[in-house]
């Protein structure tokens, strides 16, 4: 068997997309457990009965970060969806970037609806100025660690 020339492994180019797809699946789930568990609690925190005194500021990161988590869950899910309907078309190639670009989407949404979780939870704890901190940080961390190291690394040459 030869070596594939863009991996470097001894594997045809179907047995790297079947990787590829598998891996991939793997990471989703890594990530939809927590999309779920953060819609889930956006879901019955109106039913909490201090939800009625919090502030219209409050209840626009409310909506602002249910919307966010809503496409983080679309756009998380939507690479099962896509595999389901087009499995046997024989094109898991396409499948495959398709559902990369939806995944690193879906985790960019991911990634504002928690930080607006964690915006939420700190105003109404504590005053604008922790809550601006707190929120930019949480932010710079999600876009360093989770798009700014990877981005480098395939830019950075060899």
């Amino acid at each position: 068997m030869r070596v594939h020339p863009e991996t470097g492994r001894p594997e045809t180019d179907a047995e790297r997309v079947d990787r590829n797809l598998q891996e991939l699946l793997g990471e989703l789930r890594v990530a939809l457990p927590g999309v779920q568990v953060l819609f889930a609690f956006l879901l019955v925190v109106p039913f909490n009965q201090r939800f009625a005194q919090i502030t219209d500021f409050q209840k626009t990161i409310y909506f602002v970060t249910l919307l966010f988590a809503t496409a983080a869950c679309v756009f998380l899910i939507a690479p099962t969806v896509h595999h389901r309907i087009e499995f046997r078309r024989q094109d898991k190639e396409r499948i495959v970037v398709t559902a990369n670009l939806l995944s690193v989407v879906g985790l960019f949404f991911l990634a504002v609806a928690m930080t607006g979780a964690i915006m939420l939870i700190t105003d109404m704890l504590y005053g604008s100025t922790t809550v601006t901190v707190t929120s930019a940080a949480v932010g710079v961390v999600f876009l360093v660690v989770w798009y700014s190291v990877p981005v480098r690394r395939l830019i950075e040459p060899g």
